[in-house]
């Protein structure tokens, strides 16, 4: 944590988009009610708040757990039990590597080129905030920097295209893409074609098979513009049959024609020139183009395919992931310490207190959770939701999901408060807070830690719930549920629920094992303190 906080305010220092640690400074930059000031570059106090806290809680870690310290002998043999159990300990371990996956962020998943070469210079688009900078701040990375023209030299470019147009005019430039060179959100990839094969003047799918294609295939002035298409035909059994229309290269429909089992019947020509010329102008061979959602395909660069808003399926996940696992590290602390607190307070002091709460609990529990999360959810107006995105939706799961563990923890303290090392802590003198918290709840330590993987399924399974239903997180954010929700509704892209499902049930699984597993070493009727 002190290495992190160190390196955030480096990276915010020296103008570095550092994956993952400078999440603090763009939360806020994004909400402007996180930061003071006016302009270009206003105080970012919500970014400075979290690496200082960042830095307090590592160095009172470091203090309260100096170098050679070592764990209580029952810690050490609940560790030792958890290891020992196979299915928890891999469990964990895979939980661990994908969490480490989350934290590479745009440099592993991300449309933004890691390095680009270009006259014999270097730049890290990914990794720099700012092109150069002045006195009234800094300019980004546009195309002009890189020699592009016209209306694209005052834009951000296209890093995927520019790696293309640097391999194709000049080779001694390049650009260096993450291993996914897609973002997982607002970046509609360009719609992916497959060049078709004609054999004994039949249209065959793809190069080496020996089935006949039956649906609609097109030439294509510029693969990258699929959009722009020169002529489309419409094939039977790898026969034209069909209507079939031309465009010229300002997309206007100048020519149109009729065929019948591979044999023309009718054209018509309205355009400028001769017919003959427009028909044999340069364009690409006879391909197939996948409009959104397109199918997996590795020759196409989209492994898992794409949503219906274009995005690439792997991309999406890899969002998806890295949002509940955000989700988790604030939920988790949130809930835990309202309700640690509560609980604590409630079996310790008892009387009115205890029973206003318990009648308040009660309330909210005969209620079910998600219909008073969807209808909080509803209620917050769309704008505030566009602004403040996750922080909205963990606000409102964590006023509703703190009162599951009161009822325990309010036990743990009844038990606890009647034992005899309260009562000799009152005797010389210890006062409330520090009976309650220093002595009571590391005694009922064994319950907070079997909860926690069970915390962080309901997390998933109620993010997932919200964006499935559309009262979730709004469309900027990859969510696993708003994929379930768009493969149920394009049941011909089958591909879109199987990717969603396996995520959603592999994690669900994981977590579950490595609860089961703390469960099982935490039991007190094995290791106790009072044994």
């Amino acid at each position: 944590m002190v290495v992190g906080a160190v390196l955030s305010s480096l990276g915010e220092w020296f103008a570095l988009k550092l994956p993952t640690l400078r999440w603090g400074f763009d939360v806020s930059r994004e909400l402007q009610w996180l930061n003071w000031g006016s302009g270009d570059e206003p105080f970012l106090w919500f970014g400075w708040l979290a690496v200082l806290v960042s830095l307090a809680c590592g160095v009172m870690l470091l203090l309260k757990f100096p170098r050679g310290s070592q764990f209580t002998p029952i810690t050490q043999r609940r560790i030792d039990r958890f290891c020992s159990i196979t299915r928890g300990h891999r469990s964990f371990l895979i939980i661990g590597f994908l969490g480490l996956l989350a934290a590479l962020d745009h440099v592993l998943v991300g449309n933004e080129a890691l390095l680009v070469r270009y006259e014999g210079k270097m730049y890290s688009p990914a990794l720099e905030r700012f092109y150069e900078t002045g006195e009234n701040g800094g300019v980004m990375f546009k195309g002009k920097h890189f020699g592009l023209s016209g209306d694209a030299a005052e834009a951000k470019p296209n890093y995927r295209r520019l790696k293309q147009k640097f391999k194709d005019e000049n080779p001694s430039n390049w650009v260096l893409m993450p291993v996914v060179p897609y973002a997982p959100t607002q970046d509609t990839v360009t719609v992916p074609t497959q060049e078709l094969v004609v054999r004994d003047d039949q249209l065959l799918c793809y190069p080496g098979s020996e089935r006949p294609y039956s649906g609609l295939a097109a030439k294509i002035y510029d693969l990258n513009d699929p959009g722009r298409m020169h002529l489309r035909y419409r094939y039977r059994d790898g026969l034209k049959d069909g209507a079939a229309d031309g465009w010229d290269r300002e997309n206007n429909q100048v020519y149109g024609a009729q065929y019948r089992r591979g044999a023309l019947v009718s054209e018509s020509w309205n355009g400028e020139g001769e017919k003959d010329s427009f028909l044999s102008q340069g364009s690409s061979e006879l391909s197939v183009v996948y409009y959104a959602p397109a199918p997996p395909s590795f020759n196409m660069g989209h492994l898992l395919g794409t949503t219906p808003q274009g995005y690439d399926v792997l991309a999406y996940l890899y969002g998806g992931l890295q949002v509940n696992f955000k989700a988790a590290l604030f939920y988790i602390p949130a809930i835990y310490l309202i309700g640690i607190s509560i609980g604590l307070l409630m079996g310790f002091f008892g009387g009115f207190f205890d029973l206003f709460v318990q009648r308040l609990i009660e309330v909210f529990s005969n209620i079910p959770f998600l219909f008073v999360i969807i209808i909080v959810s509803a209620s917050v107006p769309v704008q505030v939701k566009e602004k403040s995105g996750l922080g909205v939706i963990l606000l409102i799961l964590v006023l509703f999901s703190w009162m599951g563990m009161t009822y325990l923890m309010r036990t743990a303290a009844l038990k606890e408060k009647a034992r005899d090392y309260v009562a000799a802590s009152r005797i010389i003198g210890c006062s409330t807070p520090r009976i309650i918290f220093k002595h009571i709840l590391p005694n009922a330590v064994a319950i907070l830690v079997t909860l926690v993987p069970f915390s962080v399924s309901g997390l998933v399974m109620g993010l997932t719930s919200l964006d499935y239903l559309g009262f979730g997180l709004p469309p900027k954010y990859a969510t696993w549920g708003t994929l379930l929700k768009d493969g149920l509704g394009n049941l011909s892209a089958p591909w879109l629920v199987s990717a969603s499902f396996l995520c959603l049930v592999s994690l669900l699984i994981l977590v579950t094992f490595i609860g089961e597993a703390v469960r099982e070493a935490f039991d007190p009727k094995k290791f106790t303190y009072y044994k």
